[in-house]
C-alpha cells in the first residue's frame, strides 16, 4: 500500500529543535505522518531529523564565502530544490514551521516554491509586523507566536498546538469545484465593484468560472503568477489602476515589471479596460491633503483619497500601458467605456474629466500596435450593460481563436 504523504516540519532545528519536535509530536498525535527537515545554518540538528540540509549544504558547498548571508543563501537554494522535489514525488502534502526573524525568512522563502493550495503555516515571532513581502503572492498562513519561541511553555505550547491542528485540518480538506469550467481572471478594485459584479455575472451566465483579484499590487501580481502556471484560459483586466498607483507610490502600487506583459510561455487572450486609470489612490484625508495635490480634483474615500491624474501622468501611463501590450499584440483587445473609468469618474462625480480621458486615448492610440483593436462603447464602466459587453467580447476571444488572438 502506498505510503501517505507527510507533513513537512521545516525549521532551524539548530536553534528551535524543541519547538519543532513539539510540532511533530502534536501532528503525529492526530494520526498524520511527519517528515522533519533541518534548515538551520549554524550547525547540524542536535536531535535526529529525517533530512539535515545543513550537512548537505556544507558537503555540496565546501567553499562558501564567510558571512551568515552566504550560508543562508546556499541553504535557500538547496532547500527550495529539495522541497519542490519532495512535493513533486508525492512525499509531502504540507509544510509547517516556527521561528524568529531569520527562521521566518528562510522557511517562508522555501514555502514560496510550492504551488497554490499546498498548506503552508508559519508560526512567527514577527508575524505582527508588516508581512506583505514575506507572504507576497502566496497562500501562507502566518500565526503570531505572541510570546517568544524559547522552548515550549503554557503559552508557546498552546500556539504551536493550534498551528499543528490547523495544518492537519488543511491537509484533510476535501472540497473540489462542482464542475470544471474555463477560468477567467478578473482584476478589479473598489471604485469599479458594480462593473466587476456585472461582468462576473455575465461571464458566469456564459459558462465560465470567474476568479476575481483585488488590483492592489499584490493581487495583480498573484494573478500574473497563476496565469504563468496555467490557471487561466483568459484574462479580463478590468482594472489597470495599479499602474497609476505604482507611478505615484499609491495604495495599490508595488507591482513588478511583469504586470500587463505577456505571460511567459503561454498565449492567453487578454481584454484590457482602463479601469481606474483616471486616478491614483493615496493615503490622506480631507484634513491632511499633501501640498502638491491641493490643486487637484480629489475624491475623499475613507482613510484614502483619490486624486485626478494630470496631463503628464496621463500621457506617461498611456505610453507605458501601450508599450507593455505591444510586446505580444496578437491576443490583446482593448475595451473603453467612454462615460467614465471609475465610480468617481462620472458625470457630476468628483473626478469627472472627459477631456483628460481623451488625452489618454489619443496618446494610447499613437503608441499602440495597430494589430491591437480598440473598441469604444457609450457606457460607464460600472454600467450593467458595459459588463455584458466586456463578457461577450472576452467570450468571443476565447471561442473564435484566430491570428488576432495568437492562434493560427
Amino acid at each position: 500500500m502506498k505510503k501517505s504523504p507527510a507533513i513537512a516540519v521545516l525549521g532551524t532545528f539548530d536553534s528551535k529543535a524543541e519547538e519543532h519536535i513539539f510540532l511533530k509530536e502534536q501532528i503525529e498525535k492526530r494520526g498524520l505522518p511527519v517528515l522533519t527537515i533541518n534548515v538551520g545554518t549554524r550547525k547540524p540538528s542536535p536531535v535526529p531529523v529525517d533530512m539535515d540540509l545543513f550537512e548537505i549544504v556544507k558537503t555540496n558547498n565546501p567553499a562558501i564565502p564567510d558571512g551568515r548571508d552566504n550560508i543562508i543563501n546556499a541553504m535557500l537554494l538547496e532547500a527550495k530544490s529539495q522541497i519542490k522535489k519532495l512535493y513533486a514525488d508525492g512525499n509531502i502534502s504540507a509544510v509547517i514551521s516556527a521561528g524568529g526573524g531569520t527562521g521566518t525568512h528562510i522557511c517562508t522563502t522555501i514555502m514560496h516554491g510550492l504551488p497554490l493550495g499546498v498548506p503552508k503555516v508559519m508560526v512567527s515571532t514577527v508575524a505582527s509586523r508588516d508581512m506583505s513581502t514575506v507572504v507576497g503572492t502566496k497562500d501562507i498562513v502566518m500565526i503570531h507566536s505572541v510570546a517568544d519561541l524559547l522552548g515550549v511553555n503554557s503559552i508557546s505550547g498552546l500556539i504551536l498546538d493550534k498551528a499543528a491542528a490547523g495544518i492537519c485540518g488543511m491537509v484533510q480538506s476535501v472540497w473540489k469545484p462542482s464542475a470544471e469550467k474555463k477560468r477567467i481572471a478578473l482584476p478589479f478594485f473598489g471604485f469599479i465593484t458594480p462593473g466587476a459584479e456585472a461582468t462576473r455575472q455575465a461571464l458566469e451566465s456564459l459558462g465560465y468560472e470567474v476568479i476575481a483579484f483585488h488590483a492592489n499590487g499584490t493581487g495583480g501580481m498573484a494573478m500574473e503568477e497563476l496565469a504563468a502556471e496555467g490557471y487561466f484560459d483568459g484574462i479580463l483586466d478590468l482594472a489597470t489602476h495599479e499602474l497609476a498607483d505604482d507611478l505615484l507610490d499609491g495604495y495599490c502600487g508595488g507591482i513588478g515589471p511583469q504586470r500587463f506583459e505577456p505571460v511567459p510561455g503561454r498565449t492567453i487572450p487578454r481584454l484590457v479596460v482602463p479601469g481606474g486609470l483616471d486616478c491614483a489612490v493615496l493615503e490622506f484625508t480631507r484634513d491632511s491633503i499633501p501640498e502638491q495635490y491641493k490643486d487637484r480634483k480629489i475624491f475623499f474615500y475613507d482613510f484614502r483619497s483619490a486624486i485626478r491624474l494630470n496631463e503628464d501622468e496621463t500621457r506617461f501611463l498611456a505610453a507605458q500601458l501601450a508599450e507593455k501590450l505591444n510586446r505580444e499584440p496578437s491576443h490583446i483587445k482593448v475595451l473603453v467605456p467612454t462615460k467614465g473609468w471609475s465610480g468617481a469618474d462620472k458625470h457630476d462625480g468628483p473626478l469627472y474629466d472627459p477631456e483628460m480621458n481623451n488625452v489618454f486615448l489619443s496618446t494610447f492610440r499613437q503608441s499602440l500596435d495597430p494589430q491591437i483593436q480598440i473598441e469604444e462603447v457609450d457606457h460607464h464602466i460600472n454600467d450593467e450593460a458595459f459588463g455584458k459587453i466586456a463578457a461577450h467580447l472576452m467570450d468571443g476571444m476565447l471561442r473564435r481563436p484566430d491570428k488576432q488572438h495568437g492562434v493560427v
